[in-house]
């Protein structure tokens, strides 16, 4: 096998906002380059999304790479590793790591509804990793494409050049051959030296019941051959290299990877836990002394319970989760218990999306029916005593004499929105508790720019924002700091008892109206029992909304004819001492349905 020169390889990822066609345009530059015959792309789009739930909802979830040969019209053989990242903001971690392994990307931009927010959030990322930008127009050959306005919206909103964009259409492939040709021409080749000592960096990693952990990896200096020692420096294990080899998209095996060059290993690794992803890989004899800069850690913004509804299907559960923590490092959980829900997990997740992601693939994957708690997020407290804690339940909550303030997460969030919609979009973020902080426009549409609550947005800002811009409104979000804010903590109380599931930390304004809504659904959501029940929300002693559910009644005058009216009066007077010792004793049931509905209760 003769090895490439470096010049001739060319490493990038595709970069774009969801459903502008990045992994419809892998599959062309896939087919094009012969990585799979026309007979093994027919009946299957998107040939890199290989989980069901990436092709049912259309998303990427994980990014995947492809190494493909290309003979270019000045007579090289190329090799390119394409990257094909996922465009929602859950995952942009993701998105960092794969940026991280190249040296180039395609911006693909959709020329029917131009720049979005997630667009601009990856277009920096890349930036940010110093990539050469290549500007892609897809979707060229529909009736509603403006070319022309969206090489003007790229260079007002993101400020790249492009007047040589290449057009095409992923779908029918106009045009994919001229990115091929930009790909060789505009993009830099990678740097590395062979003679050096090993050095790569760790681009991920996952299960394979067959081989162990697979890990990715990009060699950026010497060569990873079969059969030599490595050390991961992060978690400092050695192993021995059984596999090497990279993805066309099928596993190739080759005897060694030079510098520039994107494969995996297999090194009979046990856990996806020990490959640390942003690890540097090195020669176990010869290590070199200085790591690679890596990627921050995924950190989990939202938490929330998750539990099985039949409670023997705990441990099938527990194996679950720890098979998904196998292949996505991003999710975290720990056991908790719930004196109404039984045995669970709390999960920490990086998103609304991520959360529903690993929800369905949950019950899909393992066949579990689950209930979610409410979603929360990480709350600093800082007690009176000088102690700081962290709190992600509620129902963990200190006693409020011995807390001195509490700060919540803020996030700054961009929205684009067509004109039309902006009165609309403004007054949710008013309601949110947010504070704009600019408002600008590109082409027709408003670019805001808002300080955020994160609490107010984990719960279903993301939806409401769907619904007031019919569709149209793009939304992308980081976190920026913590802030004190006047947040009190808000029970559920049923016949006197507080449902812990149900228990959430809410701001002190909204607290009345959160608490009311809950109530009146509970109140639809709980079968009349034998004795009337009140349910009511509670902050601290004080109730501040209430609702009754009308107790079951047995006509007891029924076998009285005629008489005095005071037998019937001493009948019904049992009947309500009765009816008020049930009430003391008696045990309310609140089904399952009723849970899953009020925790989905629409502020």
């Amino acid at each position: 096998m003769t090895t490439t020169p470096i010049s001739n390889i060319r490493n990038f990822s595709i970069v774009a906002h969801i459903d502008h066609g990045k992994s419809t345009l892998a599959d062309r530059l896939i087919q094009m380059t012969g990585g799979l015959t026309d007979r093994e792309m027919a009946g299957k789009e998107q040939v890199l999304d290989s989980m069901d739930i990436e092709r049912e909802r259309g998303i990427t979830i994980k990014a995947q790479t492809v190494r493909l040969n290309y003979r270019a019209k000045d007579g090289k053989n190329y090799i390119f590793n394409l990257m094909d990242t996922p465009g929602h903001v859950d995952f942009a971690y993701e998105v960092s790591r794969s940026l991280a392994a190249c040296e180039g990307s395609l911006l693909v931009v959709d020329a029917s509804q131009g720049v979005e927010a997630q667009t601009l959030a990856n277009v920096y990322q890349a930036l940010d990793n110093n990539h050469e930008i290549v500007p892609v127009l897809n979707k060229v050959d529909l009736p509603a494409a403006e070319p022309e306005k969206v090489k003007q919206q790229i260079e007002d909103v993101i400020g790249i050049d492009a007047s040589d964009a290449v057009m095409i259409s992923a779908k029918t492939g106009l045009g994919v051959p001229d990115v091929l040709e930009a790909i060789v021409t505009r993009l830099p080749p990678p740097k590395g030296d062979r003679e050096a000592t090993l050095k790569a960096l760790l681009v991920d990693s996952w299960y394979d019941v067959y081989l162990g952990v697979v890990v990715l990896i990009r060699v950026v200096d010497g060569t990873m051959k079969k059969g030599s020692r490595i050390r991961m420096m992060g978690t400092n294990a050695a192993y021995d290299v059984e596999r090497v080899g990279f993805f066309t998209p099928k596993m190739e095996q080759v005897d060694e990877l030079g510098p520039g060059e994107i494969g995996f290993i297999t090194a009979a690794i046990k856990e996806v836990a020990d490959t640390r992803v942003g690890d540097t890989i090195t020669d176990d004899k010869k290590p070199v002394t200085e790591m690679l800069p890596g990627f921050k850690p995924a950190i989990p913004v939202v938490f929330c319970g998750l539990f099985p509804v039949d409670a023997n299907d705990f441990e099938t559960l527990r194996a679950a989760m720890g098979k998904l923590r196998l292949n996505d490092a991003s999710f975290s959980y720990e056991m908790e218990t719930s004196a109404a829900l039984g045995f669970g997990f709390r999960c920490g997740f990086l998103g609304l999306l991520h959360l529903e992601i690993i929800q369905e693939r949950l019950s899909r994957e393992f066949d579990l029916n689950l209930i979610a708690t409410a979603p929360s997020v990480i709350y600093k407290m800082h007690l009176t005593d000088g102690q700081e804690i962290e709190i992600h339940n509620p129902v963990d909550m200190p006693d409020v004499v011995k807390i001195a303030d509490i700060e919540e997460p803020w996030i700054e969030a961009t929205i684009l929105t067509p004109d039309e919609y902006l009165g609309s979009v403004l007054k949710l973020c008013q309601d949110r508790r947010g504070a704009q902080k600019e408002l600008t426009y590109v082409g027709s549409r408003a670019m805001v720019k808002y300080d955020l609550p994160l609490n107010e947005v984990v719960f279903d800002f993301y939806d409401r924002l769907k619904s007031v811009s019919k569709g149209y409104a793009s939304f992308d979000y980081h976190l920026t700091d913590y802030k004190v804010a006047d947040l009190v903590k808000m029970q559920i109380l049923v016949n006197a008892e507080p449902v812990d599931a149900l228990s959430m930390l809410v701001h002190r304004t909204r607290a009345e109206g959160r608490g009311r809504a809950m109530v009146e659904k509970m109140k639809e959501l709980i079968p009349p029992h034998m004795f009337q029940i009140p349910i009511q929300a509670a902050i601290g002693g004080k109730v501040i909304a209430r609702e009754t559910v009308r107790a079951l009644r047995k006509d007891v005058t029924a076998k009285c004819y005629g008489g005095d009216i005071t037998r019937k009066r001493k009948l019904l007077e049992k009947q309500k001492e009765g009816k008020k010792k049930m009430r003391q004793f008696g045990k309310v049931d609140i089904p399952q349905e009723a849970f899953i509905a009020a925790l989905k209760v629409d502020s």
